[in-house]
């Protein structure tokens, strides 16, 4: 299994990296942005095609969504254009292109779980870039799995949790959002679900080719989560005392990207497809020391 990976250093590219250079089985090429850029069409063409992998995973992405609002068309070069340069190096070689995608693309008002197959609205632009991103991955790669996911963390790059313990520090009270709901997703098993995903279809198993949900479960608010986050830090002795937390709406918490109300993705259909159960974040929290 020949495996390309973009966005290396990023959050779920880091455990990507990592699980698949213990797969003796697998030949690794991972690639930062300063390796690759997926915005420039030709290096792409040339990368693939001179690696030549059965699987190329996309976890590159332009992933600040307030920045967004602002960076719009550096947003969709990223999260638009690269993709679409990506998959049409993979349909070239008969690639499989496994691409990460977001909550983002809903509009987050629904009552209960997002499905895969729900209509998309997006809010704001990173959204939007998002959404441009699946549809060019859509039309241009015949073997397509787009992941969409949501609240993802971990011991690298920027996530809530790493805020948590960040703003502890100089706060002996929070207030954190108590109205929007989610599912926080270990970037972990984010990995580990792509690479299951790709050693299925390097198997030759029957895959249904198309757009999943994957995130964590049980689905929490932010307040919930960092209410979670602390009490594991008490538990575990990293923390002794841990602030107060006020549990505070949307509206208090103005920012310059619209954030979804609902980012409750259903991930029945991963199981169904793949046998991969949702992110168990509760468990991913009891390794909570590497991500203080």
């Amino acid at each position: 299994m020949r495996v390309l990976i973009t966005g290396c250093n990023g959050q779920v590219g880091h455990y990507l990296t990592e699980q698949l250079n213990k797969n003796e089985s697998a030949i690794v090429l991972a690639l930062t942005r300063h390796d690759l850029d997926i915005t420039d069409e030709i290096a792409v063409q040339k990368t693939v095609l001179k690696f030549n992998p059965n699987i190329i995973i996309n976890a590159a992405a332009h992933t600040s969504v307030d920045n967004a609002e602002n960076e719009i068309e550096l947003s969709f070069k990223i999260n638009r254009d690269g993709p679409k340069y990506l998959a049409e190096a993979a349909q070239k070689i008969n690639a499989a292109l496994l691409h990460i995608s977001t909550d983002y693309v809903f509009s987050g008002d629904k009552n209960g779980e997002y499905h895969p197959e729900d209509s998309t609205s997006p809010q704001g632009i990173y959204g939007q870039s998002k959404l441009a991103g699946e549809q060019a991955v859509i039309s241009a790669c015949d073997k397509h799995i787009i992941l969409r996911t949501a609240w993802v963390f971990g011991k690298h790059g920027n996530n809530f949790v790493k805020t948590m313990f960040r703003l502890e520090k100089n706060n002996q009270s929070l207030s954190i959002v108590g109205d929007q709901f989610g599912g926080p997703t270990y970037a972990g098993d984010i990995a580990a679900a792509l690479i299951e995903i790709a050693i299925q279809i390097e198997k030759g198993h029957a895959v249904e080719y198309g757009v999943y949900h994957f995130s964590g479960f049980p689905h929490v608010s932010w307040f919930e989560f960092a209410e979670s986050i602390f009490s594991e830090a008490k538990s575990q002795q990293i923390l002794y005392t841990t602030p107060v937390l006020n549990s505070i709406p949307t509206s208090d918490y103005p920012t310059l990207a619209k954030r979804p109300a609902n980012s409750k993705l259903a991930s029945n259909k991963m199981m169904e497809s793949f046998g991969i159960s949702p992110s168990d974040w509760q468990a991913a929290l009891s390794q909570i020391k590497y991500y203080a």
